[in-house]
């Protein structure tokens, strides 16, 4: 909130203020607790929220896929100064590689990519250079191949390196979703990118993570390709009370987390 003051960014200001104070209000309903959310894609909370949503929507389709893979494709890295410039860039260059295939698929001439995909970028504290990069889970490995091959030649070595581009199978449908599921930025970022698990130290740079919330404003981090998934139920919501008595519901929240 203060980076976004001192950049006159009202706005974002407001918006970091919503979820500075997401559900601090509460009611009850049958003996369920509902409140209101900012829904910001920063938000913590409402980001494992929208987390639990799309495993529990894509999960059941990614599973009876044969060999799916993760894939990672990401450009050189930029200044905070061409960050925007070059997120819109990746999203189109993978727009531009998606709309190909279809069309040639549509002719009968190729094969329908599928899969879903999840916007993220890193910020280097050493180098002070931000890279915003695609992770993907795709039906099998040649569409995995094929996103690769067409990711370098789109880009060329100019920008992007064979060598930092990644390819994995999934034996783990659950697992991979959760590992490409992001904020669409590490809230938490290594001192040294070198140093991995135990050894390594971390630290909030907000002006950095502000700066790349910022470049991804009004883009969609999280999207599938290729295929339809199920519409959700609809939901009805009965008239909300109150809650009165917060003892019994801390007791209640503990008796679940015991029973978890």
């Amino acid at each position: 909130m203060d980076v976004a003051k001192e950049k006159g960014d009202n706005e974002k200001q407001k918006s970091y203020w919503n979820s500075y104070y997401c559900q601090n209000r509460v009611t009850s309903v049958d003996g369920r607790l509902y409140g209101n959310y900012c829904k910001n894609r920063f938000c913590t909370l409402c980001c494992s929220i929208r987390k639990a949503e799309i495993i529990n929507k894509y999960y059941p389709i990614i599973e009876q896929w044969d060999e799916p893979c993760f894939v990672t494709l990401t450009v050189k890295a930029c200044s905070a100064a061409r960050l925007r410039v070059m997120v819109k860039k990746v999203m189109q260059g993978f727009q531009r590689i998606k709309d190909r295939h279809k069309k040639n698929y549509l002719r009968g001439n190729g094969i329908k990519l599928i899969g879903v995909k999840s916007l993220e970028c890193n910020f280097n504290p050493a180098k002070k250079t931000y890279n915003p990069h695609l992770h993907l889970i795709v039906a099998n490995k040649k569409m995995a191949e094929i996103l690769i091959q067409d990711w370098l030649k789109l880009w060329t070595p100019k920008f992007a390196k064979r060598q930092a581009q990644d390819m994995r199978e999934i034996f783990n449908a659950e697992t991979g979703l959760i590992e490409i599921i992001k904020y669409g930025s590490k809230i938490f970022t290594e001192l040294d990118i070198k140093k991995k698990g135990e050894n390594a130290s971390y630290q909030i740079y907000v002006s950095a993570f502000d700066n790349i919330l910022t470049a991804m404003k009004g883009i969609r981090i999280f999207e599938r390709f290729g295929f339809n998934a199920e519409k959700k139920a609809e939901v009805i919501v009965k008239e909300p009370q109150p809650v009165t008595n917060y003892q019994e519901w801390e007791l209640l929240r503990l008796a679940k987390y015991n029973n978890n």
